[in-house]
């Protein structure tokens, strides 16, 4: 098994920043804009703790994964990470400065899979097909959900602007955030340590544990220090999607939306261990929410809303038209073989 390369080094790090900066903010987007008042520095010690302790839990309860079996069907390439496979992040972090909130999932794992050989065949589909499974699931958790309360919760909430949430609720918000945060990173911590090899050889004496433990450790503090540049910066500019939906600035809506994230990641977690797109999740729930608080509760323009949803789904079609053109034809060019689907 091949140790730790350079362009698997290069290409953990551009993950790593890139799944943040996309991915958690979407995650962490409603938590951010309702604590706004609030220093940064707190925000990222308490995101950054869970991180950590996550990532620590990972790594005594799935044997040193702490990616928590997401890899189990994407085995480190036989050659080690070649300088293609560090192309989608780097394509992700672009993405995520034009405000584009697509799948790091499909944008970063696709080409894993579909240069795996044989032991990969058919992955792709099964990750298309749990992520719209997710996106359908969660869109109808939010239209069922919603259709049921935004009557009386929504409107109480935009009625109530004024004199403001009652502090518990920050509270309650806090603490759904940090089940929402957990569960995302039991995902999407795959997307960044596939850069990493699954297992550790014994190098100059040392055991695989140090080895691994030491890979975490790294991991996780370069992790940490662009999580708080993240922070610092308020989610730049892929916080635009959470701030253009009604009502996100309010912690009783991050936290009902928080919870329902958690729950269907924390489901489909369970369920088995393909990989899955986050982001569709999150856009699924986000819309069934805005288009029923649209037109139950009157809460925003109808042709706002529909052209608003409309295109995060437009969005989310072109990260993945993305992902797949460059999963296929970059791997083609360097090594003159097709991958297999």
């Amino acid at each position: 098994m091949p140790g730790i390369e350079l362009f698997g080094v290069i290409g953990f790090a551009l993950a790593a920043y890139s799944v943040i900066a996309n991915d958690a903010i979407q995650t962490l987007g409603t938590f951010l804009r309702s604590n706004r008042h609030r220093h940064w520095f707190t925000l990222w010690l308490f995101a950054g703790t869970i991180l950590i302790s996550v990532m620590v839990y990972g790594y005594f309860a799935y044997d040193t994964d702490v990616a928590f079996d997401r890899l189990n069907n994407i085995p480190y390439p036989d050659q080690g990470v070649q300088w293609y496979h560090i192309i989608p992040p780097a394509v992700l972090i672009l993405l995520t400065r034009a405000s584009v909130p697509v799948s790091t999932t499909f944008l970063v794992l696709t080409m894993f899979a579909l240069t795996g050989g044989r032991e990969t065949e058919g992955l792709l589909g099964s990750m298309l097909l749990k992520s719209a499974l997710g996106y359908a699931v969660a869109f109808g958790a939010g239209i069922a959900v919603y259709t049921l309360i935004s009557r009386f919760y929504e409107r109480w909430i935009a009625n109530t602007q004024e004199k403001g949430a009652a502090p518990y609720w920050y509270v309650f918000q806090w603490m759904t955030t940090a089940f929402l945060w957990w569960q995302w990173l039991a995902q999407d911590l795959a997307n960044i340590f596939v850069f990493l090899p699954r297992q550790t050889v014994e190098i100059a004496g040392q055991t695989e544990v140090t080895i691994a433990a030491s890979t975490i450790f790294w991991g996780g503090f370069l992790t940490l220090g662009l999580l708080a540049y993240t922070f610092s910066r308020r989610g730049g500019k892929i916080q635009e999607i959470v701030n253009s939906k009604t009502n996100t600035h309010d912690p009783r809506v991050g936290t009902l939306v928080d919870i329902m994230f958690g729950i269907i990641l924390l489901i489909f977690k369970e369920m088995n261990d393909i990989p899955m797109s986050t982001t569709w999740v999150f856009l699924g729930l986000i819309a069934g929410r805005e288009l029923t608080v649209t037109y139950v509760a009157g809460l925003r323009d109808k042709t706002e809303a529909v052209r608003d949803v409309t295109k995060d789904a437009g969005r989310l079609l072109f990260g993945l038209a993305v992902s797949v053109a460059l999963a296929f034809f970059i791997p083609w060019a360097a090594t003159g073989s097709m991958p297999t689907f």
